[in-house]
């Protein structure tokens, strides 16, 4: 009898644990797609680390369609190279990353990227898209993102503040990207932005003033104080004068991409241009492995500034501030291929 009862108490036991098993692997299951539902990018994310990650989809494509792409950005990886090859032989100046160097590098975890942002390089479009891809299901559109909430900090996470050793791993194993666009054109686009729209009144204050100040003789009550309409020429004076660089850096919208995502410290897996920006944004999406659920946006171009546009706004100017305009933004014209526009005045 006792060892009937002890039988029954046994299976009892054993009844209940695959009872409880069963119910956890249900709840685990629901779980799942409760969160498949919302986020449709985790099905990216979590299955990726069993498989081919975007670095290996750049350097080795498993698809025809990435094959060509892969071509194209190692010539532009070479050309990077080169640049800093020839850079380095013709300067002494030599110096180590710091954290605080990193600060405009936005990392994705799930996806397993960088991505260095340049003001003025459709940098607002991309801050949406890596929101999508790091929101873990937050966000599904970039456009349905404010351009101002794009710029919260808090937003995204920046190289900058991990550690050492998580840098170095991420900086190892992440495909690191950043966009890049004609100097000149990215130049007068900024001044455009921030000097001749009413709205940007913090950026009068902060610079306009300034400039006016230093390079405009009789200037009236109202440009001191108010500093908004400064001229491209006061601008372009205001760039090349040394007494600019002994303020501190220049500021980012108008800061060379050599200082901002030091392409001759980090290895940069992949260049894209303004230029051909959807066809090579849509191109780091599909090596991600999101390409088809996630496209970058259309870009509004009625605004956008051209290279004739450029050109109107360099007649303003005098031989020497060209020249000195192009020393300033010289290795960033050699480092990503663009040629020495043809209406500078060099001679």
């Amino acid at each position: 009898m006792k060892q009937t009862l002890a039988e029954v108490m046994r299976m009892s036991r054993i009844c209940r644990m695959i009872f409880a098993t069963c119910l956890g692997s249900f709840i685990l299951v629901i779980f799942y797609f409760q969160i498949m539902r919302r986020n449709p990018f985790m099905v990216d994310s979590c299955c990726r680390k069993g498989s081919r990650s975007a670095l290996q989809e750049l350097y080795n494509p498993s698809q025809m369609e990435l094959s060509g792409g892969a071509v194209l950005h190692q010539a532009r990886r070479d050309q990077v190279v080169d640049s800093c090859r020839m850079y380095s032989a013709s300067s002494r100046k030599r110096r180590v990353l710091t954290p605080g160097d990193l600060k405009h590098l936005v990392v994705d975890e799930d996806h397993e990227l960088i991505y260095c942002y340049v003001p003025k390089v459709a940098c607002t479009n991309w801050k949406r898209v890596m929101m999508v891809l790091t929101g873990r299901g937050k966000y599904s559109d970039p456009m349905d993102i404010p351009s101002n909430e794009a710029h919260v900090p808090s937003n995204l996470k920046t190289l900058n503040q991990y550690s050492i050793a998580e840098i170095n791993h991420r900086l190892k194993h992440y495909l690191k990207f950043l966009f890049v666009r004609e100097p000149f054109e990215r130049l007068v686009s900024a001044y455009r932005n921030k000097f001749t729209l009413k709205y940007n009144s913090s950026f009068h204050k902060r610079f306009g003033t300034r400039i006016v100040r230093r390079y405009r003789k009789n200037a009236t009550h109202d440009a001191l104080v108010n500093g908004d309409d400064v001229k491209f020429k006061e601008f372009a004076e205001y760039l090349v004068d040394p007494a600019t660089l002994r303020d501190g850096p220049l500021n980012e919208h108008w800061q060379t991409v050599y200082q901002l995502c030091h392409p001759c410290h980090i290895h940069y897996d992949l260049v894209g241009k303004y230029e051909t920006l959807e066809e090579d944004a849509n191109y780091v999406l599909r090596l991600v492995g999101v390409g088809d659920s996630l496209h970058f946006p259309s870009y509004a171009k009625s605004t956008r500034t051209t290279d004739a546009m450029t050109a109107q706004f360099f007649s303003n100017i005098s031989s020497q501030q060209q020249i000195q305009l192009y020393q300033l933004y010289k290795l960033d014209f050699l480092m990503f291929n663009y040629s020495t526009p043809s209406y500078l005045r060099l001679d």
